[in-house]
C-alpha cells in the first residue's frame, strides 16, 4: 500500500494559516478588551464569574477573555400583578396592582452579588413581598368602598410595601391599583342603587326648583305689594301737601284781606261787571225792586 502525499499548495496553505493565527487572535484580543454602558444602566465587571466592580455608563477597558460586564438597569422599572383577594365583608374580588421601583445605582454591585440580577431580585424579593402587601390591605376595605376611595387603599399597599422592603438597596413607589374585578351580581345591585340614588336626586332637584320658584312668586308679589304702597303713599303724600298748600294761600289770603279792607272793595269793583242789582234786599223782609230798567224801556218806545 502507498502513503499519499501532500501535494505544494496544500502545504503551502496550512503553513500561511499557522502564520495569521496569532494577528486574527490579536484582534479578536482587541475587540474584547473594552466594553460600553450605556445611560440608565450601570457595568457589573466579573473575573472568572466573580463580580469586583461596577462601572458607569461610557466606554471602559477589561482584560480580554478574563473579564466580563453583566449591565443593569439603575432606571425606575415596572411591575404589574393580578391576584385574588377578598373584600372586608368577605366578598371575593380581582385586583391588578402595578409599582415601581428603581435600583439604587450605588448599590447596584452589592445587589448582583447578593441576587445574581434583577430578574432574580424580582422573582425572590420584590414580587412575593407585593403581593403579601396588597393581599393584607385589600380586605381592610369594604368593596363600594375599595371602588370609590382607591387612594386609601394605595396607600395602605404603599405603607406595607415600604415596611417589607426596608433595607433592601430599592426604592418603590407609585403604586396603583389599575382594575378592581367584583363578582357580576354586586356589579348589577351597585347599579340599581346608584340608579335610585340618581331617581332621588332628581326628585330632590325637581322639589328645589318647585321651592326656589315658589319663593321667587313670593318675593314678586311682595316686592309688587311693596311698590304699590310705595306710590300710594306718595300720592297720599302729594296730596296732603297740595291740601297744605292751598290752605295756606286761603290762611295768607284772608290775613291779607282782614289787614287791608280796601283790598276788598278792589276785589269787588274788578268783580263788577257795571249792572246795578236788579233786586235788592232792605231791612224788612219784603224786596225792593228796581224799576229803572222798565222806565227806561217805556221811554225808548
Amino acid at each position: 500500500m502507498s502513503l499519499l502525499k501532500p501535494s505544494p499548495l496544500a502545504f503551502l496553505k496550512s503553513i500561511s494559516i499557522v502564520k495569521s493565527l496569532p494577528i486574527l487572535l490579536i484582534i479578536i484580543a482587541l475587540f474584547n478588551s473594552y466594553f460600553i454602558v450605556i445611560e440608565g444602566h450601570v457595568g457589573v465587571v466579573k473575573r472568572f464569574g466573580e463580580a469586583k466592580e461596577q462601572q458607569n455608563p461610557g466606554l471602559h477597558f477589561k482584560i480580554p477573555f478574563i473579564e466580563t460586564v453583566e449591565l443593569i438597569e439603575v432606571r425606575t422599572r415596572k411591575n404589574a400583578e393580578k391576584m385574588a383577594s377578598s373584600t372586608k365583608e368577605q366578598m371575593p374580588v380581582t385586583i391588578e396592582v402595578s409599582v415601581n421601583w428603581t435600583v439604587n445605582k450605588e448599590a447596584a454591585l452589592e445587589l448582583f452579588k447578593r441576587y445574581g440580577g434583577l430578574t432574580q431580585f424580582e422573582q425572590r424579593i420584590l414580587d412575593p413581598r407585593f403581593r403579601s402587601a396588597t393581599k393584607d390591605t385589600i380586605p381592610q376595605f369594604e368593596a363600594e368602598q375599595l371602588i370609590q376611595d382607591r387612594a386609601s387603599a394605595i396607600q395602605g399597599i404603599e405603607k406595607r410595601l415600604a415596611e417589607e422592603m426596608e433595607g433592601f438597596p430599592v426604592v418603590v413607589d407609585n403604586i396603583q391599583i389599575e382594575n378592581i374585578i367584583l363578582p357580576q351580581k354586586y356589579i348589577n345591585s351597585i347599579e340599581i342603587k346608584q340608579t335610585e340614588k340618581n331617581l332621588a336626586a332628581a326628585e330632590e332637584h325637581k322639589l328645589e326648583r318647585q321651592r326656589l320658584e315658589a319663593l321667587r312668586a313670593v318675593n314678586t308679589a311682595d316686592a309688587q305689594a311693596k311698590g304699590i304702597l310705595k306710590i300710594a303713599e306718595a300720592e297720599s303724600k302729594a296730596i296732603l301737601l297740595k291740601g297744605l298748600a292751598e290752605a295756606q294761600a286761603i290762611e295768607a289770603k284772608a290775613k291779607a284781606l282782614k289787614n287791608n279792607p280796601l283790598i276788598v272793595k278792589l276785589t269787588e269793583a274788578q268783580a263788577w261787571d257795571g249792572r246795578l242789582p236788579s233786586t235788592m234786599m232792605g231791612n224788612g223782609v219784603m224786596p225792593i225792586m228796581d224799576i229803572r230798567a222798565e222806565a227806561e224801556a217805556k221811554s225808548n218806545k
